[in-house]
């Protein structure tokens, strides 16, 4: 059923944020999209999310700067009045032998998959303690909590198993102020990036949709009880 809430949802212009923004329109009345470079693309996403019966609007920011984060957070609040549900969807990854990583692809790694979901969190949390209500989805990895070798996507697993720490640290912080902090994980999708010069059976590969459905769950109210929790949309891949 959808309500009268606000949702921003991040990296929203393409990709799987673009299914996210579309399929909370059966849950927010208005819907925001987020883009960093492509345009074109956020406004095809606004569009879709009309035509599927909410409203909507884009803002542009670069997440990977505090004053980027905290700004695009603030440009939604004046202009819509409030955020009730943010969605961290940024979230880049690089494939490179974790031997020849430099320092400039670890700060990229953090910056875009951990910093970024914070610096929007911390800044949307205030307006949602003074409203006694927030959902906040941060999108993970289906393997962060793994204790594992990632020879390949080194910095990028280590960054979203630290967002999974933000995730319950903030969990547990807004215990008893209406505010619900989850993540979703999911493993290889079909429409996803998928690890160079592997070959994955089909049947191990989850859709965006997959993803978008338990978000959707998690920031109703059949969720309100659910918080803290990293909610894994992998099957069985590497299980």
């Amino acid at each position: 059923m959808r309500t009268d809430r606000i949702a921003l949802v991040t990296g929203a212009s393409g990709g799987l944020g673009r299914e996210i923004a579309i399929a909370l329109a059966g849950e927010a009345g208005t819907v925001l999209v987020h883009y960093f470079r492509h345009q074109r693309a956020a406004e095809d996403t606004v569009w879709r999310i009309q035509a599927a019966g909410a409203e909507s609007g884009r803002l542009q920011a670069d997440l990977s700067r505090e004053a980027g984060a905290r700004g695009l957070i603030r440009a939604a609040q004046k202009k819509w009045g409030r955020i009730d549900i943010l969605v961290n969807n940024v979230g880049p990854i690089l494939f490179k032998p974790w031997d020849r990583l430099s320092a400039v692809d670890w700060e990229k790694m953090w910056r875009g998959n951990l910093w970024s979901a914070y610096a929007c969190l911390a800044a949307a949390l205030p307006g949602m303690r003074t409203r006694g209500f927030g959902r906040v989805i941060n999108i993970g990895f289906g393997r962060s909590e793994q204790w594992a070798a990632f020879p390949t996507i080194l910095p990028y697993a280590v960054a979203k198993t630290g967002l999974l720490v933000l995730t319950r640290t903030a969990a547990a912080a807004e215990q008893g102020t209406g505010i619900t902090i989850n993540m979703v994980s999911p493993g290889l999708l079909k429409e996803g990036v998928l690890p160079p010069g592997h070959r994955v059976p089909s049947a191990a590969l989850g859709t965006y949709a997959d993803v978008s459905e338990a978000v959707r769950f998690l920031v109703s109210d059949k969720a309100r009880r659910v918080t803290g929790t990293n909610l894994l949309v992998a099957g069985t891949w590497k299980m």
